[in-house]
């Protein structure tokens, strides 16, 4: 849905003015309203140049524009009767308008006729601007002023001394491994309920990743499970070398036990906060606790520059030779010179320039993200069948993805169900299948949260993901939650 603080214009603006507003409108339209609010009719584009050709002057404010009746639907709207009088009026957009006639939200036809997805990146309005600034002055290739000042601004931002600006999460756990000397023969313990890319670089390593199980009260690392890995491995005389802990969904895990119990038995911890950024977890940033701290960028993440990541620490010496191993780790000398493998992992001064931007209106999409949740939750979707993931009481979760999980005796077929909802054009999906159920971790260890209890199986089983993008209408939120409850039936088990 397109923010109308820069299409509600009045009467008494000049030419040039409107022309201005249209620009930075980015939609293609504005609203004239009358001094109480009220939609008076739509302006594109071509009304404006029709003035300038028929000789009205650009600092004008008299202006006459003939009398049209603008297409609109109220407030609360459905999804066909909004799709509907875009298709007759021969328009992609519609405004909503309230009870008084006042324009509340501008809908375009892309957020109705197509599939809903999971989550879409939303563009705000600095991002081309720093894209912008890299092509006139012709820095393009990697690395650059965009490339520092986010490194700067992120570090400030969550409040950690350093920041490497890397081409994805992945490439900031694997620098992390690196840094902390990983290498064949070690073992890593890592979160089993997460995407794959948290232990593949375990394996980059030649490492062994031993698994962990959640907890139910955030879904991330259970801490007791932890702490009988931990006994276990120094009881055996090979403990971890590292644990990769990862803040599932948006929400921090409980790090002040894990933490402890890493410091008792010596382990680095390296906080893959790749879903996390914007959550805090006891007034702190998520992604801060660790020895490292990895976020990523990729397209469906709360904030994205396309595909990128970020290592921070508060070791400035690591963050150094990280930049040092991401540019093919070459020597100071005067010629392309290498003593050591390096990586070609270093965000481009133009990625880097939408994650300026996009960092900007990140306290804006954790909120909008949150609404989203909120909305879920409100609605009584799933007609009691469906708890959510609760948020723990010892900090903030964004809500990058709004996740629910089906009573046990509800029959629900969750697969089932998704395939349903996709045949309708709305995209949801299963919670993370767990690591330690992957066909390539068939042989690597896994601690449950309790010896006859696995947490992330049953979450994986019964759980499910909604469409959450930060910039999803409410009226298509209303088609998720309609989808969802019409596809119920049939996904039902018998």
């Amino acid at each position: 849905m397109t923010d109308l603080q820069h299409l509600i214009v009045h009467p008494g603006l000049s030419l040039h003015q409107l022309f201005v507003r249209m620009n930075e409108g980015r939609a293609g339209i504005l609203l004239l309203v009358d001094e109480g609010g009220r939609l008076q009719r739509t302006l594109t584009d071509g009304d404006l140049r029709r003035l300038l050709l028929s000789g009205v002057a650009l600092d004008a404010v008299e202006l006459a524009f003939p009398p049209k009746a603008p297409i609109t639907a109220p407030e609360g709207s459905s999804h066909a009767t909004l799709l509907e009088r875009m298709k007759q009026g021969g328009v992609n957009q519609i405004p909503l308008l309230d009870a008084e006639g006042r324009p509340s939200a501008l809908v375009q036809m892309r957020d109705l006729d197509g599939p809903i997805l999971l989550s879409t990146p939303h563009m705000g309005e600095d991002e081309l601007e720093f894209v912008t600034q890299a092509f006139d002055t012709n820095w393009i290739a990697p690395l650059g002023p965009n490339v520092d000042n986010f490194e700067r601004e992120l570090a400030e931002m969550v409040g950690i001394g350093h920041a490497a600006a890397l081409s994805s999460g992945t490439a900031a756990i694997h620098l992390a491994l690196v840094l902390l000397g990983v290498g064949p023969g070690d073992r890593v313990f890592c979160s089993s309920l997460t995407f794959v890319a948290s232990a593949n670089p375990i394996l980059y390593q030649g490492a062994t990743p031993v698994f962990i199980d959640s907890e139910p009260g955030s879904w991330n690392l259970s801490p007791q499970a932890l702490e009988r890995a931990l006994l276990e491995a120094e009881a055996e005389g090979q403990p971890p070398k590292a644990l990769v802990v990862v803040n599932l969904y948006g929400q921090s895990a409980d790090m002040a036990p894990i933490l402890a119990l890493c410091e008792r038995f010596g382990v680095a911890v390296v906080e893959d906060a790749a879903e996390s950024l914007g959550a805090s977890y006891q007034g702190r940033a998520s992604g801060t606790f660790g020895r490292f701290g990895i976020y990523s960028f990729n397209g469906n993440k709360i904030i994205t520059t396309s595909g990128g990541g970020m290592l921070v620490s508060d070791n400035g010496e690591q963050i150094e030779r990280a930049r040092f191993l991401s540019t093919q780790a070459r020597d100071p000398a005067p010629w392309y010179q290498h003593s050591q493998v390096g990586f070609n992992y270093r965000m481009s001064n133009v990625l880097a320039g939408i994650g300026r931007g996009q960092l900007r209106v990140l306290e804006e999409r954790v909120a909008q993200r949150r609404a989203v949740f909120d909305r879920y939750q409100q609605s009584g979707v799933g007609g009691g069948l469906l708890e959510w993931m609760p948020e723990a009481e010892f900090g903030r979760a964004t809500r990058w993805l709004s996740c629910g999980l089906f009573h046990a005796e509800s029959g629900v077929d969750v697969q089932a169900l998704t395939e349903a909802m996709a045949r309708q054009g709305v995209e949801a999906r299963r919670v993370w299948k767990p690591l330690h159920l992957q066909p390539l971790f068939a042989d690597c260890r896994y601690y449950p949260h309790r010896h006859d209890h696995s947490v992330s199986d049953d979450l994986f089983a019964r759980g499910i993901c909604l469409p959450s993008g930060s910039n999803m209408p409410p009226e298509v939120q209303q088609q998720v939650i309609d989808t969802l409850d019409t596809s119920l039936q049939s996904a039902r088990a018998q």
